[in-house]
């Protein structure tokens, strides 16, 4: 399919869900799943620097999300996991290699435990939420469930606020000490955040928290890399990043050492480079 004959930019998830998605460049495609409460636009730097590279880049709002609709229900992995596949069978895309930050890893992950690898060439998740983050007896290295409840809270309560705070401190490591700071970064966050249905993003803070993509990481049977930042303060390394290389067969980690969450803005030319490389491999 050429870039003249590509249809539009949204594509009809089962249940009439209509997913925008953006479709750049030619070659291998790329394709990318965002994180919490972000939209494609979170990928611009990597989507932009790969086209170039001679890549065909695609990349859609997670249903509740950016320009997508906001349905009241699928909320969850599962039919996340089959939006993607939709997309991918829709763009008729082969030897793809996907990509997941954050809530995405999780998306990519479940996607590769729903649809299997015939479509996948490699994998690649970034500051990614698998296995779990949950605090369980059988996972008691993840978060305790206060600080999901918490987050469910400062979503009712003031949601614009919430994201403005993310982005002012944790997200992207503005909160320690000698940061520099980007207003932009924090704008960026906010206004994509607030594009996304209320009841979306809130129902997403149980999808990428409590969902244990165990047993989806052990399907894996594709190269993947893992990138995580060793000062991420959102989703901790050590229950996420390493815990996940352990689980995913042929896996390299690679550890940016003070990097926090948001390392695909923070270090976007590490990661650009990274991403490059484990392509081209």
């Amino acid at each position: 399919m050429n870039a003249s004959t590509r249809p539009g930019s949204y594509i009809t998830a089962k249940d009439g869900t209509q997913l925008y998605y953006k479709d750049w460049g030619s070659g291998q495609p790329i394709v990318f799943s965002h994180g919490w409460p972000l939209s494609s636009d979170s990928w611009e730097s990597q989507m932009l620097f790969l086209a170039s590279q001679g890549y065909r880049v695609v990349a859609h709002d997670r249903r509740g999300h950016g320009r997508s609709s906001q349905p009241w229900n699928g909320n969850e992995m599962d039919t996340y996991a089959d939006d993607l596949s939709t997309v991918i069978e829709t763009l008729d895309l082969h030897h793809a290699v996907l990509v997941g930050f954050s809530t995405g890893g999780g998306e990519v992950a479940r996607y590769i435990g729903r649809h299997g690898t015939k479509r996948v060439s490699k994998a690649a998740l970034i500051s990614a939420v698998p296995p779990l983050m949950l605090k369980t007896a059988a996972n008691p290295g993840g978060l305790p469930i206060e600080v999901f409840d918490g987050l469910r809270q400062q979503s009712i309560a003031n949601r614009s606020q919430l994201y403005l705070d993310l982005a002012s401190g944790p997200f992207f490591g503005f909160n320690r000490p000698g940061a520099k700071v980007s207003q932009g970064l924090i704008q960026s966050f906010w206004a994509q955040g607030m594009q996304g249905g209320h009841k979306n993003t809130y129902d997403s803070i149980a999808a990428f928290s409590a969902t244990d993509f165990t047993e989806d990481l052990k399907r894996f049977d594709v190269p993947t890399l893992i990138v995580h930042g060793d000062d991420d303060q959102v989703v901790p390394i050590d229950a996420a990043g390493r815990a996940s290389a352990k689980l995913v067969k042929d896996s390299r980690l690679i550890v940016y050492p003070g990097a926090p969450h948001g390392l695909a803005d923070t270090h976007k030319d590490q990661l650009n480079n990274d991403l490059l490389q484990f392509i081209k491999e």
